[in-house]
Formats: structure tokens, C-alpha cells, sequence
């Protein structure tokens, strides 16, 4: 059994940066990621490599190419600590294109109208590369024996001061099912507050009106799915359009530019079809449903993409829950980091992005949450 400080549960973005906050005030950790690939909800499509393939935290080669498939944007303007940490990792940013009309789809009898496009404010930013950038320039700078890949954590157990860490192996490259126990002071829950209470069975119980809290706390972007279109250039542009795209028809209700710095054109859109509905029709099916969209927004030459992706977060198990299906999509409040009574009180933080008081659920918010999260844990460990 390896013991350790602090157990951080979950390796995106909240997790990562966690561990690199960590390190830097000298304390030992332990990082658990269920999945095989690190960056959790952040993951970029390598049109480069195939059209299968995608970008994960551990791959650490840098280039241009990466069209996300998860969050794309932050907002330098109002998200201060997030664009200074891209500024100290030494990231390159550029603005979300949004120059030209915009083209609005508003029934099924009626053809698509082209009207005056808009620009948000404050601009939205993306990272060049894909925000996976982010993500494996957090890792580069982390000691990779402490990060821990295709283990899922099953039980915590409160013993004493000490709390017992039970997860299970489920990566193809090692024994599938084979148990694996560490023991900490902390453990930091980087991973949304759904999923921590009901995949992960807490000895005792957390206190109940905790428990009921973190479930009814939704999951940003665990109803959604994403779909993305690359060409060899953003020809729309051409026709003085900016990519931008509002549709009462579907099957993508919101479409923007998602092309390159340099290079590549492409577009993305969110469906509008309810997740039951898409997991009843085939990805191929889907995919030409898109594609017979973008040709009434963009034009004939939209038809036939180098590459296409679709991401459907709520068929991932280790985001989405099926309470997830039905949910609203917004943004949720967040909810109680860390019980204030009984055994669990001073040894277990929520620290994924949910748990941001100020963005619950954005990139921000998990930089946020694993600020808050980590500055209280040091506290604790001073006092101890």
C-alpha cells in the first residue's frame, strides 16, 4: 500500500493543475485517472494523424493542429488567473474568428437566411494547438511517477486520520480488475461532484444532505455532443461569412468557425437533437445529417469534408450519468466543496471545475476550484 499526503481522483484540467500546485509547496501526491489519457473533458481531434485519431495530455508533441471536441474558449478579459497561467506556460492564443454575416436557419419550409453577424464580447480566445495544449504543458511540468492512468476509484474508506484509497485497474496494458490500495490524509476530488457520489461508494456515508447536493449537481457539457468539420481551407470566408450559424431545424443548433490559426479551415456545431435521440441513429447517420446542414448554411462545397469528428459526451461514461441525459445544459451552481461535519470534515475537497463558485463548469472554473482546493488543503497540512 503506498502511502501519500493528498490523493488527487481525476486527471483533467482541476487534477492536473492541482498536482502542479502541489508540487510547487513541496507536497507528495498521488494522481488517479480512470481513463487512459489524461485532460479529462479536454480533448482535440488531430486531423494530421487520421481521422480516428485525437489528441490527449501525455502525447507532448506540439503543433498547430487540433480542432477540440470539448471546451474551445476562455475569456482573458474576466477569467484573469486562467489567462495568466496560459501567459506563464508561455501558450500562443489567438481570437475567435467572427468577421462577416452570419447564417440563420428559422424553419423547416423556409430557406436559410444570411443577416448581420456579431462579435462577442469580451472576445473569445482560443489556444493554438487545442486546449489539450493547456493540459500537456501542465503535465510536462509534473513528475509522471506520481501520475497514475487507467485505475478507477471504486471506495474511500475513513479509518483514524487516515484515508483508504481502493481503486481498480481497466486499462488494456495491465491485469483488468486487479486491486490497487493507497492511503492518504486528503484526497481531492478533481472530477464532477455527479460522478464522485454515485460511482464511488464512501466509508461511512457522506453526510446526506452533502451527498444529495453533489448528485443533483449537473455536469457541464455531460448532455452535449460536438460535431466538427475540416476542409483544406475556410472557403466560407471567401463569401463574407464568418461560420456562424443558428438553426431551429437542426440537427446543430449553434455552428461557429473552428479552423486554425493558420492552415486548415473548419466548423463545429452543438446538437440540438436530445441525447436518446442521437443514441438511436448510427455516428454515420448523424455525420451525413450535418453535412446536409452545412450545405444549406455554407454552400455545396461544405459536402465534402477532409475529416469529420463527433463527440457525444453523455454516451462517456467517465463524464456523463444518466441523470445527465435529461438535464437542462447550463451551467450549474456550485454546490458544498467539503463536508463541515462528521469523519470526512478536513480530509476530502471537491475540486473539479463544478465546484467553482465563480465558473462552475468552465475551463476558468477548474483552475479556480483547484486553487480554492489546494490552498485550504495547505492549511490543514501546516496545522497537522
Amino acid at each position: 500500500m503506498q502511502n501519500v499526503p493528498v490523493v488527487i481522483v481525476g486527471g483533467g484540467l482541476s487534477g492536473l493543475y492541482a498536482a502542479f500546485l502541489l508540487e510547487q509547496k513541496g507536497i507528495d501526491y498521488i494522481l488517479i485517472e480512470a481513463r487512459d489519457r489524461l485532460g479529462g473533458r479536454i480533448i482535440v481531434a488531430k486531423s494530421s494523424v487520421g481521422q480516428n485519431a485525437s489528441s490527449q495530455s501525455g502525447d507532448h508533441e506540439k503543433s498547430n493542429d487540433g480542432f477540440d471536441l470539448g471546451p474551445s474558449w476562455f475569456w482573458p478579459e474576466y477569467q484573469p488567473q486562467l489567462s495568466g497561467l496560459i501567459e506563464a506556460l508561455d501558450l500562443q492564443c489567438f481570437a475567435q474568428f467572427e468577421e462577416g454575416d452570419m447564417m440563420v436557419e428559422r424553419g423547416a419550409n423556409e430557406l436559410p437566411v444570411r443577416t448581420q453577424g456579431y462579435q462577442s464580447s469580451p472576445t473569445s480566445m482560443r489556444l493554438v494547438g487545442g486546449m489539450t495544449a493547456l493540459t500537456d504543458a501542465l503535465y510536462a511540468r509534473l513528475d509522471a511517477k506520481r501520475i497514475v492512468t487507467g485505475q478507477t476509484v471504486r471506495c474511500l474508506t475513513k479509518t483514524g486520520q487516515h484515508i483508504k484509497i481502493d481503486s481498480k485497474c481497466g486499462s488494456e496494458h495491465i491485469n483488468v480488475g486487479q486491486l490497487i490500495t493507497y492511503q492518504a490524509q486528503h484526497v481531492l476530488l478533481a472530477l464532477p461532484p455527479r460522478l464522485a457520489v454515485s460511482n464511488i461508494v464512501f466509508e461511512p456515508a457522506l453526510p446526506q444532505d452533502l451527498a444529495i447536493e453533489w448528485q443533483e449537481t449537473a455536469t457541464w457539457m455531460a448532455p452535449h455532443a460536438k460535431y466538427v468539420a475540416v476542409y483544406d481551407s475556410p472557403f466560407w470566408r471567401d463569401n463574407g461569412l464568418s461560420g456562424a450559424a443558428r438553426s431551429a431545424i437542426g440537427p446543430l443548433t449553434e455552428i461557429h468557425d473552428a479552423s486554425l490559426a493558420k492552415g486548415e479551415g473548419a466548423v463545429f456545431g452543438f446538437f440540438g437533437v436530445p441525447a436518446h435521440v442521437r443514441q438511436s441513429v448510427s455516428v454515420d447517420v448523424l455525420k451525413a445529417h450535418c453535412r446536409a446542414q452545412l450545405v444549406r448554411l455554407l454552400g455545396a462545397q461544405a459536402d465534402k469534408p477532409k475529416a469529420e469528428y463527433l463527440k457525444d459526451w453523455a454516451q462517456d461514461s467517465f463524464t456523463a450519468m444518466p441523470a445527465d441525459a435529461t438535464g437542462t445544459g447550463q451551467h450549474a451552481v456550485a454546490p458544498t466543496a467539503k463536508p463541515k461535519t462528521g469523519m470526512w470534515q478536513d480530509s476530502l475537497t471537491g475540486s473539479g471545475s463544478e465546484w467553482s463558485a465563480q465558473f462552475p463548469g468552465y475551463v476558468a472554473g477548474a483552475i479556480d476550484a483547484a486553487t480554492v482546493a489546494v490552498e485550504s488543503l495547505s492549511t490543514l497540512i501546516l496545522r497537522q
